[in-house]
């Protein structure tokens, strides 16, 4: 995890940022490079609490983690804290970002642009179909995983994303690591087998539907209670709400 920053940006005391927090200072990032380009000079906790969807005690919490505390009746300064995040969350190191994999999924991540403009450019694309292998996307030109290690080195690529089938996204994963690639996001159905210095965030959006799927199964339970004898039961708890 990022160690903590003091607010005036000196070094940081040795403590740890949950990852619940750091996933959380991310959004926060965003929010204020919004209310940069608005040109808001300030903004409340409050305020930024609920532009983000966060608890205002949890949001001040989060920030407390790299030494911001913000101004009583002021609140924090847009730019100074903005500067701060970045900063703990490594965004003052050139990124470079490789792509293996560039199937519907891969292809539709491989033409965001998105990404460069918060500091991840996607400066390599790999693939093993004949009929990718030798295309541009974004300008891109799409080569063949087996020049992974070479390319990824000389492009001096720090984040790797896997958007393979399944099968094949441990040998990808492999070729990354040998190419000295450290940070993985992987798309692909798989847990990947990686070293202990390798960290490796999985997006499984299958899994996050069926999260959904759940949230909206409870609330149908709430919304249409059982009927007994022609008398709804609004008390009627059911295993979707935790009973056992």
């Amino acid at each position: 995890m990022p160690p903590q920053a003091d607010s005036d940006g000196g070094a940081a005391r040795t403590r740890t940022i949950p990852e619940a927090s750091v996933a959380r200072l991310a959004v926060y990032l965003r929010m204020l490079g919004e209310l940069a380009e608005q040109g808001a000079e300030t903004v409340s906790s409050d305020e930024l609490a609920a532009a983000t969807g966060v608890n205002p005690a949890k949001l001040r919490k989060d920030l407390s983690y790299i030494g911001s505390y913000g101004i009583r009746g002021v609140g924090y300064e847009v730019a100074a804290l903005l500067h701060q995040l970045e900063r703990v969350l490594g965004l003052g190191h050139k990124q470079a970002v490789a792509l293996v994999g560039v199937g519907n999924l891969g292809h539709a991540l491989a033409g965001y642009t998105g990404f460069g403009g918060r500091g991840f450019p996607v400066t390599a694309l790999f693939d093993v179909d004949p009929d990718l292998v030798g295309i541009h996307i974004n300008g891109i030109l799409v080569q063949h995983v087996d020049s992974i290690p070479e390319v990824c080195a000389r492009r001096g690529v720090t984040i790797g994303m896997i958007a393979t089938p399944g099968p094949a996204a441990q040998g990808a994963c492999d070729l990354l690591v040998s190419a000295g690639v450290r940070c993985i996001l992987n798309f692909a159905p798989v847990v990947l087998q990686v070293p202990a210095e390798v960290e490796v965030r999985k997006v499984d959006l299958a899994v996050e539907l069926q999260v959904l799927a759940f949230h909206v199964a409870r609330r149908y339970v709430a919304e249409h209670p059982p009927v007994v004898n022609g008398h709804a039961l609004n008390g009627h708890r059911t295993l979707l709400e935790g009973s056992s």
